[in-house]
């Protein structure tokens, strides 16, 4: 059994194309047993798109892969708490288990509206956690600067 860090560190890695790229840096995977169906990163500024979250972009190419709309046997790797927007798209396709790296006090689900995910959802917070969170911190320090 692979563990969550190991795919938390490949979300990680998404992440790290973002930032390269200007992006704020979110990565997701989504795995099935243990097996990568999709990966993304947030490609807002890129697509000219709010919507084109890391979690949004892998939701529907892990769809597309299963061809189904339900991710209920899904695992989605984030390295950031998913938004609002995002989180819903988890409800909708009914996933499985949710893996966050970092928590978002300002802007994540848990804060604005807790009870956004599937009844079913497993999650789990704070995987890679150190990492995730230092990626993020950094991005906005140097963009503020």
């Amino acid at each position: 059994m692979v563990s969550d860090e190991y795919f938390m560190k490949e979300a990680y890695k998404q992440a790290e194309k973002a930032e390269k790229e200007g992006e704020v840096p979110i990565g997701c995977v989504i795995t099935i047993q243990n097996q990568l169906i999709a990966k993304a990163y947030n490609q807002v500024e890129r697509l000219h798109d709010a919507t084109a979250h890391a979690e949004m972009l892998a939701i529907t190419a892990a769809e597309h892969y299963l061809g189904s709309k339900y991710l209920d046997q899904c695992t989605l790797y984030v390295t950031l708490e998913p938004c609002l927007m995002c989180a819903s798209a988890c409800s909708w396709t009914q996933l499985g288990k949710l893996v966050i790296g970092a928590g978002d006090p300002q802007r994540g689900y848990s804060i604005l509206y807790p009870s956004a995910l599937h009844t079913k959802t497993v999650v789990v917070k704070n995987v890679y956690q150190e990492a995730c969170q230092h990626l993020i911190t950094n991005f906005f320090k140097k963009i503020r600067k």
